[in-house]
């Protein structure tokens, strides 16, 4: 579990900074967009004498929330924007049993349950009064946060929106792989895993859905395809240039899935090579 809470703790982290964090466990944009709220969150918590153990539904919810307001506001209405800012402050608020001093205006709830409730009534709400695309995402948004409160419900919430192709299909589909492979059904959620990478926009990055296969595929044994998955990867990030030709800093997904293959096949992991800095003093 600890290792479960360190992967996602940059999961629904985003308002602040995309910069790289040596905490985040993904780097790429999608995981950067999420990276800093889970940090302001963790701020927050700081101090209240409670340790916050998130489960599955905390996980899902902390990969996705952010990143799908700040994909999505552009396109709908305003009315629709502020509902969603709302719903999604909601889904992040501070759970602490201690009352906040006077005059604060943070929003706090006393479990993580009754959290989730308040943001599942928040994106229901949405639903009802703008429907179609935007009800879509709030019927997402909704499952998500449901999974803490009735987890077969919200699963079953996820399957019926992963049978789309679009935007809100694709990330429930990424949403009920995580799901999958938390209940212990890990040939589905491999599956599922395998079917949004062969699509030429999964929403999420790639890099990030083929580790977490890679993941997968080492549980069932399958250990050469998994350290295929884990150099492509490095290998990819330690040969990529920006447009004046210099080097990319790796990202965490990178450097993690290098060390991986190395557990597995360390020969192999040598013969990717570590980009070289950039001489600031020229050669």
């Amino acid at each position: 579990m600890a290792r479960k809470k360190r992967r996602f703790e940059q999961l629904e982290a985003a308002a602040a900074t995309v910069e790289p964090k040596d905490k985040k466990r993904y780097q790429d944009a999608f995981q950067e967009r999420v990276g800093a709220t889970l940090e302001d969150a963790g701020k927050k918590i700081e101090g209240q004498g409670r340790n916050v153990l998130y489960g599955l539904a905390a996980l899902v919810v902390l990969i996705v929330l952010v990143s799908i307001f700040y994909a999505w506001n552009r396109r709908t209405n305003s009315a629709a924007q502020l509902a969603f800012g709302k719903a999604i402050e909601t889904s992040q608020a501070l759970v602490s049993a201690s009352p906040q001093p006077a005059g604060s205006s943070i929003k706090t709830f006393k479990t993580d349950k009754d959290r989730a409730q308040a943001a599942v009534n928040e994106f229901q709400a949405i639903t009802d009064k703008f429907g179609g695309a935007v009800g879509q995402k709030a019927k997402y948004l909704s499952a998500v946060n449901k999974l803490t409160l009735d987890r077969p419900a919200a699963t079953g919430d996820l399957e019926g929106l992963a049978a789309s192709n679009d935007e809100v299909g694709k990330l429930s589909k990424f949403a009920l792989a995580q799901v999958k492979a938390e209940d212990g059904k890990t040939d589905e959620a491999v599956a599922l895993y395998q079917q949004l990478v062969t699509l030429d926009d999964p929403v999420i990055s790639k890099d990030t859905i083929n580790f977490n296969l890679a993941e997968l595929l080492e549980k069932q044994d399958k250990k050469q395809e998994a350290a295929d998955i884990y150099f492509n990867i490095a290998k990819a990030a330690s040969e990529a240039k920006d447009s004046e030709g210099k080097p990319v800093p790796q990202s965490q997904t990178a450097r993690e899935a290098k060390d991986k293959l190395t557990a597995i096949d360390p020969e192999r992991a040598k013969t990717i090579e570590e980009p070289k800095p950039d001489n600031p003093f020229g050669n």
